[in-house]
């Protein structure tokens, strides 16, 4: 039996590798002699580098930027042999480097993405990719473009801070100082949403909760993202807030297409056509995906929802092994074989994260053992 796994990371436990290893432990408890496939994936969100290094090969570059709350940490980009840099932003404004207690989109900034965009152009890449998702901002770049040059300012002149409660009091933004090889660089941004910047299925409303944003905050920071949009198209750039994708990463999905004129593209079909997947999933009798929580999003080009389309299409049976299962109706987990939660007992977020392994690596090996099963019955 050919068997391919294929899942995304489990978000702020496992990386998408380590989830192939926890399944295929698991199966092999029960199919020893099958036929494994490790295939990583991801769409655009964490791990979309670590992916492409698994494919691609290159270099990785590990530089200083600052963190959502303008900390000086180390984080790494990778460097291809064509001249591409593939940039994950939560490397450098990701939730996972806050602490609960210390979300806040009212204030956290981008800026070390800039940073990070900045190193790629002084090793003189002409490509950058980006993989959007995972973030702890909501200040539609924001800081990201203060790092390469732009400014911002408010009615009195003065330079905003940082963070996307700024926004709702900028009155005109410069260019003149704009890092020049930024409009010399191809960006290519890789998005596992399809969110518009605002409204009810914005950037703010969906994900604002999730990044410590109250609801006044939530509406807050919808009115200011708007705003911003507004003064931009008073500027004279192009209004691309109601283009899917642009309310992506808090909003950089935006920037990137209005001051970069980057391409967005779906996160998934980035990695799944570099890796090859179509073809990986034609030669297996079974595919395995899974994330950490399959909802409502799952469907919106994030990996599993993806995984499942190719299989189905292929007529190759799919299984989603998962942490939770949350809200999902009848039609949607529908689109799957079997859906599998791995959480195995009650217990602490902290233990749930600390012990993802053991857990998938169990309801792995149950789904063999029901496969066992299913096989020797008549």
């Amino acid at each position: 039996m050919k068997i391919l796994i294929a899942p995304d990371s489990f978000k702020e436990s496992l990386e998408a590798l380590d989830v192939c290893h926890a399944i295929q432990a698991g199966f092999s408890q029960v199919f020893p002699d099958a036929d494994y496939k490790l295939l990583p994936m991801a769409d655009g969100g964490e791990g979309t580098s670590a992916v492409l290094s698994y494919v691609l090969g290159g270099r990785w570059k590990e530089v200083r930027v600052h963190d959502p709350l303008m900390r000086l940490i180390s984080a790494k980009y990778l460097l291809l042999p064509d001249a591409t840099a593939v940039i994950e932003i939560a490397q450098a404004c990701g939730l996972h480097l806050l602490a609960v207690a210390e979300r806040n989109p009212v204030i956290a900034s981008s800026y070390g993405v800039g940073e990070l965009i900045a190193d790629a152009l002084e090793e003189g890449v002409k490509r950058i990719i980006i993989g959007l998702g995972g973030s702890a901002t909501n200040d539609a770049g924001l800081g990201m473009l203060m790092a390469l040059g732009m400014t911002f300012h408010d009615s009195d002149g003065n330079k905003l801070s940082q963070g996307g409660g700024e926004l709702a009091n900028l009155q005109r933004l410069d260019a003149t100082s704009f890092h020049a090889s930024v409009l010399e660089t191809v960006f290519e941004v890789a998005c596992d949403v399809t969110n518009p910047l605002c409204g009810e299925l914005g950037a703010s409303a969906v994900f604002g909760p999730q990044k410590g944003a109250s609801p006044q905050q939530v509406a807050n920071l919808d009115k200011a993202l708007s705003h911003f949009a507004s003064v931009c198209e008073q500027h004279g750039y192009q209004n691309y807030q109601e283009i899917a994708g642009a309310g992506a990463a808090g909003g950089l999905g935006y920037a990137l297409m209005t001051f970069y004129n980057a391409q967005l593209k779906s996160g998934f079909d980035t990695v799944a056509e570099v890796a090859n997947l179509s073809q990986h999933i034609a030669n297996a009798d079974l595919v395995i995906t899974g994330e950490g929580k399959l909802d409502a999003q799952t469907a919106m080009g994030k990996v599993a929802g993806g995984i499942s389309l190719l299989a189905k299409a292929n007529h190759t049976p799919v299984i989603a092994i998962c942490g939770s299962v949350d809200g999902l109706k009848p039609a949607q987990t529908s689109q799957f074989d079997v859906v599998m939660p791995s959480i195995q007992k009650l217990d602490t977020i902290d233990n749930v994260f600390k012990n993802a392994y053991r857990n998938i690596e169990t309801t792995a090996a149950n789904v063999a053992a029901a496969i066992r099963l299913g096989q020797s019955m008549r």
